[in-house]
Formats: C-alpha cells, structure tokens, sequence
C-alpha cells in the first residue's frame, strides 16, 4: 500500500484502564480524548511510527467525585501534566496481524518504556470513501513507576487501590489523501 499517515479518530478511539480497589473488587475507566497519528506501510506496522496523546480531563470511571480525585494531584495533577503520551520506539512481529508495540509511555511527566501487546484489526472503506484501519492494544503498568502513588491503607491492612493497571486502547484510523495543489 506505500507509507501513509493515518490519523485517529476520536470518535472510535479510546483508552481503558482496570485497577483493583479495596484488593476486592476491580473499577474500570477510561478516556475518550484520545488523538494520534500512525505512519507507515499498513497493515505491516514494524515500520510504523506511532504518536498518540490522552487528554486526562476526560477520564470517566462513572462516579464524578473519583474522577475529580483522579484528577487532581493526588493522581494525575490534571491541571499541571493535562495529557498522557506515547511514542513508539521499536515494533516487531509476533504473528501476521499481532505486534509487541515497545515506546516511551510519558504519566504526570515520567517517562517509561512500555511494550504493548497489539493486534492490526484490519482495514475497510466506510460509506464516504475513506479509508479505515483498526488497532488495539493492552499492557499492564505499575502506577507507581509514574508517580501515582497516593493510597489508603485499610482497617483489614490491604490498600484501597491496587497498584497493577491493565491497560487496553482501541483505535481506529483514517489514512490521510496528498492534496494535490496547482
């Protein structure tokens, strides 16, 4: 197909996270503003260069009062590091449409490697021509590599949240047509 840049569309693209809370129970959350560019040669991605931001402002766990936690500087200091980031630094072929997706995974201005495990979903055209490719994505962090180490401890000696995040990311992708100029 040739290199292309592929842009994400929001609108079927987000981030979700899954973290255990009171060691009992397991809160899930995610990110709808998520924005990025993939360039490469599709569907081989271990050419790719992969860029995305989340905009922490858009956390939603469905309970406004802990997304306003998690906002804040306890958590993720929305206010001072309003996005999360990711840069791809190497990708290779684990079968024909599965990848490991190693980058720089930058949370309240910490940057880490992670390697993501991910899947090419394939590609299609939607009604008005364009073309589309679908991707997803998981990995599991330690939130505390990235600064996020506010806890409560509990009266049984457990903590109120775990500090494993699976992560998981969904995207879908709109490669960009040249303008061609006069």
């Amino acid at each position: 197909m040739g290199k292309s840049t592929w842009v994400l569309d929001p609108a079927h693209s987000l981030a979700e996270f899954a973290v255990k809370h009171m060691m009992i129970s397991t809160v899930k959350g995610r990110f709808s503003g998520v924005a990025g560019t993939i360039e490469g040669d599709l569907p081989n991605l271990t050419t790719a260069r992969i860029e995305a931001t989340i905009d922490v402002a858009t956390i939603d766990t469905r309970e406004a009062q802990r997304d306003g936690h998690l906002r804040s500087a306890d958590f993720f200091d929305a206010e001072k590091f309003p996005q999360i980031t990711f840069r791809s630094t190497r990708i290779h072929a684990a079968s024909d449409n599965e990848y490991k997706l190693a980058g720089d995974l930058t949370i309240r201005g910490v940057t880490r490697e992670v390697v993501l495990d991910a899947t090419f979903e394939g590609i299609g055209k939607d009604p008005w021509g364009n073309e589309r490719a679908g991707f997803s994505a998981e990995a599991t962090i330690d939130r505390k590599d990235f600064g996020l180490v506010w806890n409560a401890v509990l009266e049984t000696g457990g903590i109120l949240v775990g500090d494993k995040v699976k992560m998981g990311i969904q995207v879908e992708a709109i490669r960009q047509v040249a303008q061609v100029t006069a």
